[in-house]
């Protein structure tokens, strides 16, 4: 199906089932549906239902939600009020695209603001006792939680419920005190952690890549998959500055594969999916100023160097690498990474004095260590599946990552980072998948997550490497300690 994108617009084909089915299942959708997801499926006080949003979630998967509901949502099920045929033909008709306009532009934005608790109206100091640096925010997508966590005592403080489908991971100011959440469909949330409360929120687009916290902490950034837009807020109540169609000189659109802030360049850097650019946005006068670098090829996700002098990102084509100088937009260096690396994930540490960086591969069971100076691969580990996390911390002498994908999903390696083996391979829970790992902000301590519904964090002694604790938990997936995301520490994600 060919679509266009033009100025926070989507247009889609038509759907190819006769009108008066079609008029059918849509009247029932109406009837059923709208009141929580929109007429239009932009979504409301539940989420977007288009088949780009639920992109993640199986058919099969939704038709289980349509009839039995979602717990702890107001999603209730409907297998008391619709029979069979019916559940089934709004799975489908949700997973195909509308064949009305879409638009999502700047007077859509504009009307989705809502100021909860304007800025500096909130008390200054927390509700709470703890090491706000300390702290870590716990993603339960089991039922669109977040849970707040002590990270000295390793005890729950607050739980609170989320939009739908977080992405990207939680973006936090430079003092830690506030957190912005990106959803899957757009929505970006100002939370307030020293008072427990949402502060702010505004619909950014429809379907939502990731959004990045400027290094001074006074603006956002939002990339979008639909429509292609890069959008600019002021970081204090969300309000839209700027509003960025992510075009090339021949008018030719794209999505963002995503956007991460660049704290030493005072920039955000941007890497497009459908164009083979890369764009660095400085602001200025509350208005996006775009330097447009060519890459030799489509890049799907990226990671940086220390000093932010390089991008290394990944290809779309699955294969390899690319290492671009930022100062001059030329790539330098191309890396043999033939399974697909996640570099989002990806870490650098020290090794006999010199850099090296390491990322996992969805596509083969390998973690690929570089040399950051000479981009040559100094080895790359056999792992019992493909990877999607890889944390460590300055601190540690050990490098986590899991087997995200495969038979083999319950299992994390333990790397020494100095002799470059695997010296451990855990199953913390057998069957269940294990996946990313986030240390205290002293690299003593650290989190893993059993993701199921019946899941739970583990807590470990980053020395010993022995389980410590578990807290249960509904699904947990990423775990961002505030002192190693401020500061950007070297075993995380940034």
């Amino acid at each position: 199906m060919k679509t266009l994108l033009l100025a926070g617009s989507f247009i889609a084909s038509p759907l190819h089932a006769a009108d008066a089915d079609k008029n059918d299942i849509n009247a029932l959708y109406i009837q059923q549906c709208a009141a929580c997801h929109g007429t239009d499926r932009l979504g409301g006080m539940g989420p977007a239902l288009l088949p780009e949003n639920l992109g993640r979630l199986k058919q099969t998967e939704a038709e289980k939600v349509i009839r039995e509901g979602r717990p702890a949502t107001q999603m209730t099920g409907y297998k008391n009020i619709l029979n069979k045929q019916q559940i089934a033909d709004l799975t489908q008709y949700i997973y195909q695209s509308p064949s009305h306009k879409l638009k999502w532009g700047e007077t859509e934005i504009r009307n989705s603001q809502d100021v909860v608790h304007a800025a500096g109206t909130l008390p200054d100091e927390p509700v709470f006792e703890a090491d706000m640096m300390n702290l870590f925010l716990v993603v339960e997508i089991g039922d669109h939680h977040v849970t707040l966590l002590d990270g000295d005592k390793m005890e729950p403080i607050h739980r609170f419920p989320s939009r739908f489908a977080l992405h990207g991971g939680p973006k936090y100011s430079p003092d830690g005190r506030y957190v912005y959440f990106g959803s899957r469909d757009g929505w970006i949330t100002k939370y307030d952690i020293y008072n427990l409360k949402v502060v702010a929120e505004v619909r950014a687009g429809i379907n939502m890549r990731n959004i990045a916290v400027s290094a001074d902490g006074n603006y956002v950034l939002a990339a979008n998959y639909l429509p292609h837009t890069l959008v600019l807020f002021d970081a204090d109540n969300l309000e839209l500055l700027d509003f960025i169609p992510v075009e090339n000189d021949k008018g030719e659109s794209s999505r963002v594969s995503a956007v991460y802030t660049a704290p030493p360049r005072g920039s955000f850097i941007a890497a497009l999916k459908d164009i083979p650019e890369a764009w660095e946005v400085t602001v200025e006068d509350n208005k996006a100023k775009l330097r447009r670098m060519t890459t030799e090829t489509l890049l799907d996700d990226f990671f940086f160097d220390p000093g932010y002098q390089h991008l290394i990102g990944a290809a779309r084509d699955g294969k390899h690498g690319v290492v671009i100088n930022l100062d001059t937009g030329q790539t330098t260096a191309e890396l043999p990474l033939p399974g697909m690396p996640h570099l989002g994930s990806g870490i650098t540490w020290e090794y006999k004095g010199r850099r090296v960086m390491a990322t996992p591969h969805f596509r083969t069971g390998a973690i690929s260590v570089i040399d950051m100076d000479t981009w040559e691969v100094v080895k790359t580990l056999k792992t019992e599946g493909p990877g999607f996390f890889m944390r460590s911390h300055e601190n540690s002498r050990y490098a986590w990552a899991d087997v995200f994908f495969g038979p083999n999903a319950d299992k994390v390696h333990i790397i020494d980072k100095q002799t470059l083996e695997i010296v451990k391979t855990l199953q913390p829970e057998p069957g269940k998948v294990a996946a990313h790992v986030e240390f205290d902000r002293y690299g003593k301590k650290l989190l893993l997550s059993i993701w199921d519904n019946d899941g739970a964090i583990i807590v470990y002694n980053g020395d010993t490497l022995e389980e410590e604790k578990r807290i249960p938990m509904n699904k947990p997936s990423g775990k961002y300690n505030v002192w190693n995301k401020i500061n950007y520490e070297e075993g995380t994600s940034h």
